[in-house]
């Protein structure tokens, strides 16, 4: 799971400037990470092909926080 954050993190520095270490599970995208809209979707894309998933939005954007989504994330990879 921590492989799975740490390319998490990746993948959220390239759409906010954040710095990776400053990143926890308790994160939330929007109001602590400076995402919009556009950057979560745009994210998503990004790690469907990372991961090599195929993620539903309705259920993603349930995901208010890193762990939240990393878990989401873990049982897609899982499947």
């Amino acid at each position: 799971m921590n492989d799975m954050f740490d390319k998490m993190k990746e993948i959220i520095c390239e759409y906010v400037e954040v710095e990776p270490e400053s990143i926890t599970k308790e994160s939330r995208f929007i109001e602590d990470l400076g995402f919009n809209s556009y950057d979560v979707m745009c994210m998503m894309g990004d790690t469907e092909d990372s991961f090599d998933v195929e993620i539903v939005q309705e259920d993603a954007v349930k995901c208010k926080n890193v762990g939240e989504f990393l878990n989401y994330l873990g049982g897609l990879v899982n499947e």
